[in-house]
């Protein structure tokens, strides 16, 4: 096994209590989870620390030194949970290619987690192995996107399925810095061993509370795949939202905060009993 050389990570630590870890997908940075910090920082008396991080080549976080693929990151990512959490229990929130992550990362560390919300989640690394509807815009605004910089208005055409000034600022805030920073290299390795030949994921069980969010027009990892993920997990709620691309929770916000509250909640009951 090639030796990787482990970069110094970019982490946001917020609040304190029981510990939560976000993960990112690709090509973005944690900019794209932390806009749901609000589900968390409540004061309700639940006490949460909400626990940010940027993956190797993504945000402030250098890319991983040596192969870089796919192996290498869930390597990385389990090393820097004992350094994060140590032995503690977590929940984890994880979008797309995290969802992959999280569940290799929840596989090791069964006894550990206490409850798991994937949103958009990766549920097969090859392509060709989905199931995936046709891309699908369903409201169009022209004016906004000849309003936006043109590199800018592409990207963003590319994800948006409810094209919309208020949709537009929540995907610059939270999407686009992520994507702006995102190092080429650290993507084109990862993507040169997109696969977990020897998944973990093959031996997860998990009898804690599983949210699964999919995006009905969501072209890139579909929804049908994640309802039969869903099903894997005695205690596990999924939802297919219509009107939602990849970006779910950008594309529903209120839906998916909704959500996540009433999962929030149960794994607000897994950690007083664990």
């Amino acid at each position: 096994m090639e030796t990787v050389m482990l970069p110094n990570p970019h982490v946001v630590r917020r609040g304190a209590g029981t510990p939560v870890l976000f993960i990112h997908g690709n090509g973005v940075d944690h900019r794209l989870l932390s806009d749901l910090d609000d589900v968390f920082a409540s004061d309700d008396g639940d006490g949460w620390e909400r626990i940010y991080v940027d993956l190797p080549g993504f945000g402030q976080t250098p890319p991983l030194i040596g192969r870089g693929g796919l192996p290498d990151v869930t390597d990385w990512l389990d090393e820097l949970t004992s350094e994060l959490i140590g032995s503690s229990s977590f929940a984890v929130v994880a979008n797309s290619l995290g969802g992959l992550l999280a569940r290799d990362l929840v596989a090791r560390r069964p006894a550990q987690c206490l409850g798991m919300a994937l949103l958009a989640p990766v549920v097969d690394p090859a392509h060709e192995r989905r199931t995936v509807p046709e891309r699908c815009v369903l409201v169009e605004d022209h004016d906004l996107l000849a309003s936006i910089a043109p590199a800018d208005a592409v990207t963003y055409a590319e994800m948006a399925v409810l094209q919309s000034r208020e949709n537009w600022l929540r995907f610059q805030r939270a999407a686009l810095p992520g994507i702006t920073a995102a190092d080429d290299d650290a993507m084109r390795r990862i993507g040169d061993l997109y696969e977990l030949p020897h998944s973990n994921e093959d031996r997860l069980v998990l009898d804690r509370p599983v949210l699964v969010v999919a995006g009905k027009r969501d072209h890139i990892v579909g929804y049908e795949d994640q309802d039969a993920l869903s099903r894997r997990f005695p205690r596990s709620t999924y939802a297919a939202l219509d009107g939602a691309g990849h970006n779910v929770h950008l594309d529903q916000p209120e839906l998916v905060r909704a959500l996540l509250r009433e999962w929030r909640s149960a794994v607000t009951t897994e950690a007083a009993i664990a």
